[in-house]
C-alpha cells in the first residue's frame, strides 16, 4: 500500500441513497447495507451466531479476542458485537475489531443510518464521537474504557489484507465476511483476498458470511477453510460458516526485503520495564498497563523533567499536498491524540485550563497557492482542518491576523507534565524516579535494569523511551539521534494578550494563559549544548511573536528579556524527523544478514530480521511528542501483545529503528 508522493486528499466516501423505508443503499454497488426485513437480527444470526459468539469469549485462552471484517458499512456488526461483549460478565478478553472499507460512510450518513437502532444508542453514540470521518489511512479507536480497540482501515480490502498478511503473523480469531454481494462487488471475494484472510487466521479461527455462492465456497475451501452451509436469514435460504483447517504460507511481498519481520515473535509478557518518564515512556507504560501487564517505569531524574517539562505544549501537525510517511503518520497520530486527550478531560484525569484546553489551533501560512490546493483536498475533513482567510482567523483567535492559514478545531494546548502524571495513574504501573544512568543486561531470558551495578528491576520486556539519553544505553549506542536545544519564554499574562482564545502557531507558538503565564517559543538550535537560559533567546521568541501579531508589538518590545523566566530543554530527533518506534534490532546480525546491500541496494533478500528478544524503542518524537506518543505507544503495545498494528506496513517500516541500519547498508556507509 505504498502511496508516497501521491496527491493527498480525503477518502472517496460511500454514495448512499435511502429507500422508502429509510434504509441505506449503496449507489455504487446498487446493493443494501443490511436486510430490509430486520438488519439487526440478520447480523446477529449470520455473524455472531455464525462465529459462536459470545460463547467462545467465555473460554478464550488469550487476553484479547480479535475479529476481522471486510466491509464496515454502517458499523452495525461492530455495534452488536460490542453490545454482546459488554453484556458478558468478567472475566472476558479485551475485544479487538479490525474492519476494512474502501468507501466508508461520512459521519452524517453514518449518524442517520445508526439512528434506526435505538437499542444500540449507548454504543453508537460513543462510536460516532470517535469516528475518523473520511481521513485517509488507518485509524485506531479506543472505546469502552479502552478495553475495546476498533481499527478502521479506509483501504482496498485486498491491499489491506495482503499488507497485514505479509507480516507473517496470525492475528484473527473470527471473520465477518460482509462485503456487498459477490455478483455486485467481485473484488471483495477474490482468491487473493481469501488467501490473505487464511494467512492471518489463528488456529481454529472461524468465519461467517451471508452469501452461499458456490464460487466463494470453493475459494474458501481452497484457501484452507472447512466450509459448511447454514440457514440464511429472511429471504436468503443459506449462508456459509467454517473454521480454518490449514493456514497457508505467505510469500514475501514482491520487491520488499522483509527486514522488518522478526524471525521469532515473542510471547505476550506479564511484566515490562519502561525506561524514561517523559511523554513517550508514560504513554508506553499506560498502553501496556491497560492490557493487564504489570509495568515498572524507571526515570533518570523525575517525571517530565527533560524534553517533556515545558509548561505548555501544542497538539500540532502539518499538512502537505502529497502523501508521505511523515504526513500520514502525523495526521493519523493527530486524530488519535485529539480524541485521546478529549477523553482524558471528560474522565477528569486532566483538568480544563490547568492541564490543558482543546481550544483549537491556527497555523499561519504565507503560501497562498498551497492553501488553495489544500482547501480542495480538505473537503469533507473540516473536523480535522480547514483553510481560513485572515478575517476568519481573526474571529477564531480573537486577535487580529493579517494572513490566512489552517484551522485545526480538535487541537489546543496541554501541560506535558500533567499528561505524564495522568498516564501513570494506573494500578498496574510502579514508578521509580531518580535512578541515574541505567544499563541493560539480558540474564536467563530476563532484562535487568542496573544502576551502579545494582539491579533495580527486571522483566522479559523493555521499552527504552529515554529521549536524548537513549544512546547512553549500550544496546542503542548506534542510533543516529540528535539533541536539539530549545528555549521557551514565560510571558506574563496581561490585558493585552487576554483576547487570545485559541493556540497560534507561527515561527513559534503561544497559547491562552495558564496560571498567569503564557509559555511561548521555542527556539531551535542543532549545535548547542548550553543548558543555561539566554536573554538572546528570549528576544528571539518575543520578536517572532511580535511579527505574528503586530498589534502586540509595542507591548512585547517594552518587555526586558532579562526580567523574564524561561526553560531550556532538548528535543530528541531523528535524521528523517520521524519517531523511532519498534523492536530493537540485533546490530551484528543485521550487518551480517543484510551486508550484501552494501554492494547492491536493490538486492531482494528474502530472510527476516534478527531482533533482541523483548527489547523495544519509543523515542525521537522531536517537538511533536504530545501528538505522536499516544498512538506510537499503541503501536508498540500491539506489537508486544500480538495484536494487529494500527498502521500500514509502510508506516511501520518508516518508524522502525532498523530502518537506519538498512539505509546505511544500502548507501554503503557501514
Amino acid at each position: 500500500m505504498k502511496r508516497s508522493n501521491m496527491p493527498w486528499h480525503s477518502v472517496l466516501g460511500a454514495a448512499v441513497n435511502w429507500d422508502k423505508g429509510g434504509d441505506p443503499v449503496s449507489e455504487k454497488f446498487a446493493d443494501i447495507y443490511y436486510s430490509s426485513d430486520n438488519g439487526l437480527k440478520e447480523s446477529l444470526h449470520v455473524f455472531l451466531q455464525g462465529n459462536d459468539l459470545p460463547g467462545r469469549w467465555r473460554h478464550h485462552p488469550n487476553k484479547h479476542f480479535c475479529i476481522g471484517e471486510t466491509g464496515f458499512g454502517t458499523g452495525l456488526n461492530f455495534l452488536l458485537t460490542w453490545q454482546a461483549w459488554s453484556e458478558l460478565p468478567e472475566p472476558r478478553p479485551d475485544l479487538h475489531y479490525l474492519s476494512i472499507d474502501k468507501y466508508p460512510l461520512c459521519l452524517k450518513d453514518l449518524t442517520r443510518a445508526l439512528a434506526a437502532w435505538p437499542t444500540l444508542e449507548n454504543w453508537s453514540r460513543e462510536l460516532l464521537d470517535a469516528y475518523p470521518g473520511l481521513l485517509p489511512g488507518q485509524h485506531r479507536l479506543l472505546l469502552d474504557g479502552e478495553r475495546v480497540r476498533l481499527d478502521l482501515w479506509w483501504e482496498d480490502a485486498t491491499d489491506a489484507l495482503v499488507d497485514l498478511a505479509g507480516r507473517e503473523q496470525p492475528l484473527i480469531d473470527a471473520w465477518y465476511l460482509d462485503g456487498f454481494a459477490p455478483a455486485r462487488n467481485e473484488s471483495m471475494w477474490t482468491a487473493s483476498l481469501l488467501n490473505a484472510i487464511a494467512a492471518l487466521s489463528r488456529p481454529q479461527a472461524s468465519f461467517a458470511t451471508f452469501t452461499a455462492a458456490s464460487a466463494v465456497r470453493r475459494q474458501l475451501s481452497a484457501a484452507g477453510f472447512s466450509v459448511h452451509k447454514a440457514s440464511g436469514y429472511g429471504r436468503k435460504r443459506e449462508s456459509l460458516r467454517g473454521v480454518i483447517d490449514s493456514r497457508p504460507g505467505r510469500p514475501p511481498i514482491a520487491g520488499l526485503v522483509p527486514w522488518d519481520r522478526p524471525r521469532i515473535h515473542g510471547s505476550r509478557p506479564q511484566t515490562a520495564l519502561v525506561i524514561g518518564g517523559g511523554l513517550a515512556g508514560c504513554a508506553s507504560a499506560s498502553a501496556l498497563a491497560r492490557r493487564g501487564i504489570t509495568v515498572t517505569l524507571l526515570e533518570r531524574n523525575t517525571i517530565a523533567s527533560a524534553g517533556s517539562g515545558n509548561d505548555q505544549g501544542i497538539l500540532y501537525t502539518r499538512l502537505s499536498r502529497q502523501h508521505s510517511p511523515l504526513l500520514d503518520f502525523g495526521l493519523q497520530s493527530f486524530r488519535f491524540a485529539s480524541t485521546f486527550y478529549r477523553n482524558m478531560f471528560r474522565a477528569g484525569t486532566l483538568k480544563e485550563e490547568v492541564d490543558g484546553e482543546l481550544c483549537g489551533n491556527f497555523q499561519q501560512s504565507s503560501n497562498t497557492s498551497e492553501m488553495v490546493m489544500l482547501e480542495k483536498a480538505l473537503s469533507g475533513l473540516e473536523d480535522i482542518a480547514c483553510v481560513l482567510d485572515h478575517v476568519a482567523a481573526t474571529t477564531v483567535l480573537g486577535i487580529e491576523q493579517s494572513s490566512g492559514g489552517y484551522w485545526f478545531p480538535g487541537s489546543g494546548w496541554l501541560r506535558p507534565a500533567s499528561v505524564c502524571r495522568a498516564l501513570l495513574g494506573h494500578p498496574n504501573i510502579q514508578v521509580i524516579e531518580n535512578c541515574g544512568d541505567l544499563s541493560l543486561c539480558l540474564d536467563n531470558g530476563e532484562w535487568q535494569a542496573l544502576a551502579g551495578g545494582d539491579v533495580l528491576a527486571s522483566a522479559t520486556c523493555v521499552i527504552a523511551a529515554a529521549g536524548t539519553q537513549t544512546t547512553s544505553i549500550q544496546q542503542f549506542d548506534w542510533l543516529p539521534l540528535q539533541a536539539v536545544r530549545g528555549q521557551t519564554t514565560q510571558l506574563p499574562a496581561s490585558d493585552v494578550f487576554s483576547n487570545l482564545r485559541a493556540t497560534l502557531c507561527h515561527k513559534g507558538y503561544i497559547a491562552p494563559a495558564r496560571m498567569g503565564n503564557h509559555c511561548i517559543g521555542a527556539t531551535f538550535d542543532l549545535d548547542s549544548d548550553d543548558p543555561s537560559v539566554r536573554n538572546s533567546d528570549h528576544s528571539i521568541n518575543l520578536t517572532r511573536l511580535a511579527s505574528a501579531v503586530p498589534a502586540w508589538r509595542e507591548a512585547l518590545e517594552a518587555l526586558d528579556p532579562a526580567s523574564l523566566q524561561g526553560r531550556v530543554g532538548y528535543r530528541c530527533a531523528s535524521p528523517d524527523y520521524l519517531p523511532t518506534v519498534g523492536p530493537a534490532p540485533d546490530l551484528a546480525a543485521f550487518l551480517k544478514d543484510f551486508g550484501p546491500l552494501r554492494k547492491d541496494a536493490g538486492l531482494l533478500l528474502s530472510h527476516p530480521g534478527t531482533y533482541l528478544p523483548g527489547l523495544f524503542l519509543n523515542t525521537a518524537h522531536g517537538s511533536r511528542g504530545l501528538t505522536s506518543t499516544p498512538l506510537a505507544a499503541e503501536l508498540l503495545a500491539s506489537m508486544i501483545c500480538s495484536e494487529p498494528a494500527p498502521f500500514s506496513r509502510e508506516l511501520c517500516r518508516a518508524l522502525a529503528p532498523a530502518r537506519f541500519i538498512i539505509r546505511d547498508l544500502s548507501r554503503n556507509r557501514i
